[in-house]
């Protein structure tokens, strides 16, 4: 069992075999004569960190053309690296997968129904995934990993201000967010300065998880408190968004966040506190849980509206349009309609019940199934397993020799439940502010495989 894990997620990868038959590590260091010359080098990598941290600081507050302005600039920067590059070998299995799951998109778009349409979203998606391949280098350096996820959890540390104020002070309803029939009808669902309530929720994820890891993380009492407050803003801002959604999220990351923590610890426990504690924590909270939906009225409706089936408005609504949405899978099975909601405004009409209309498939994992297909969807799925599991393996490996960047990486893991729990009821993830970030987790989990041994380079190279 444990060989066949090593083969799922390319425990077992070697970049220095792959290099050698690669025909696009053959462009690393095309023009490498450049950098040896080039008092522009030794800085970079703070560049680099400069422009992630600069689309994290403004991300929540720019229009969706603005950040992908941003993005754009990266993807020139990325590419002048790469041609400069010395040409070692910076390659992850994560990399290879992120590189597969584009050429599917990139085929899936050559047989498009609706051609024009997926080439926007392949473009779109194409700018994500270099921020991938560029984050990815950059948060090698431990250093500018604290940097860029310091600026992270403080810009969503603001993001969630505002949110806590807007509950204290109300805030105008931009859309029809509860169910008009509901008793929660004129309730305030807070959205801050991303202007919907979901979109807030799955935003938060990251910072809350990083928050949470930068108790660990930073040295010295004064900057525990500030991630202790950081954590219960976030978590709170992310409770005041009424999101259902949001709050499975957030206890799929809760969980998954002690979950790890314990597998850090667990050997400097005692036997029975690495027995039960676990236990106790776990129960202990589903019973304030359960205590609170039990004793707040609010949030028992919110919480029951879950199961309330086609009876929510909301519920009913997403059901239709999944029910559309899996017609279109059957009919574009294999490489589905193409990526992008351009694509998708342009298919599902055909499909739609009458007065269902909508943007996207309100699911994640159907969005992926009716872009890509079995093929892409099948692809997306091991790239999640491997990212998860090389993940754990270098937890792992920080863990036996007591390395704090440890932390990150549970946070990242943590992180990527959050969204992608959230992610079975909706799609804020494909908007830019919350799409990045998940790239950006990604990049962290890539920047941290690396093992001489097996030929990963702690160099240069993107590719």
């Amino acid at each position: 069992m444990n060989a066949f894990w090593k083969q799922i997620t390319l425990l077992n990868f070697s970049p220095a075999s792959w290099s050698k038959y690669s025909y696009l590590h053959r462009f690393v260091g095309l023009f490498s004569q450049w950098r040896q010359g080039s008092q522009f080098v030794q800085w970079t990598e703070l560049m680099g960190a400069l422009l992630i941290s600069l689309l994290i600081a403004t991300a929540p507050f720019f229009s969706t053309s603005q950040i992908g302005f941003l993005l754009l600039a990266i993807a020139g920067y990325w590419l002048l690296l790469t041609l400069v590059d010395e040409g070692k070998i910076g390659v992850t299995p994560i990399h290879l997968l992120v590189l597969l799951y584009w050429g599917i998109a990139t085929v899936s778009t050559a047989f498009s129904p609706v051609k024009t349409a997926a080439l926007e979203g392949l473009i779109k998606l194409t700018l994500n995934l270099i921020f991938f391949a560029f984050t990815a280098r950059i948060m090698r350096s431990p250093r500018l990993t604290n940097w860029i996820l310091t600026t992270l959890v403080l810009t969503a540390l603001v993001v969630s201000v505002y949110g806590i104020r807007q509950q204290i002070f109300g805030a105008e309803q931009l859309a029809t967010w509860n169910d008009p029939t509901s008793e929660l009808a004129g309730d305030t669902r807070v959205y801050s300065y991303l202007g919907n309530p979901n979109l807030l929720a799955s935003y938060l994820f990251p910072g809350i998880a990083f928050s949470g890891a930068a108790l660990f993380v930073w040295q010295g009492w004064l900057p525990k408190i500030l991630a202790a407050l950081l954590t219960l803003a976030n978590a709170a801002c992310l409770f005041f968004t009424e999101s259902r959604g949001g709050w499975i999220g957030l206890m799929v990351l809760g969980i998954v966040f002690l979950l790890l923590l314990f597998y850090w610890f667990k050997n400097y426990l005692p036997l029975f506190w690495q027995t039960w504690l676990l236990p106790l924590i776990l129960g202990g909270l589903a019973v304030v849980i359960l205590g609170a939906i039990l004793l707040v009225e609010p949030l028992r409706i919110r919480v029951m509206s879950i199961f309330a089936g086609r009876e929510d408005s909301s519920n009913n609504f997403r059901i239709n349009v999944w029910d559309a949405v899996i017609r279109m899978i059957q009919t574009y099975p294999l490489l589905g309609i193409g990526p992008g909601n351009d694509a998708f405004k342009k298919i599902y009409p055909l499909f739609m019940k009458p007065k269902y209309t909508a943007l996207s498939a309100y699911s994640v994992l159907l969005e992926i199934m009716v872009e890509t297909g079995i093929i892409g969807f099948t692809c997306f799925l091991w790239l999640l397993v491997t990212t998860i599991g090389q993940g754990i393996h270098q937890i792992k490996l920080l863990r036996d020799k007591m390395d704090s960047q440890g932390f990150w990486l549970i946070g990242a893991i943590a992180a990527m439940a959050g969204i992608l729990a959230h992610g079975f009821f909706d799609t804020v993830w494909y908007r830019p502010q919350v799409s990045t970030l998940w790239w950006l987790v990604l990049g962290l989990i890539a920047s941290r495989c690396y093992s001489p041994a097996r030929g990963f380079e702690r160099g240069n190279s993107l590719l």
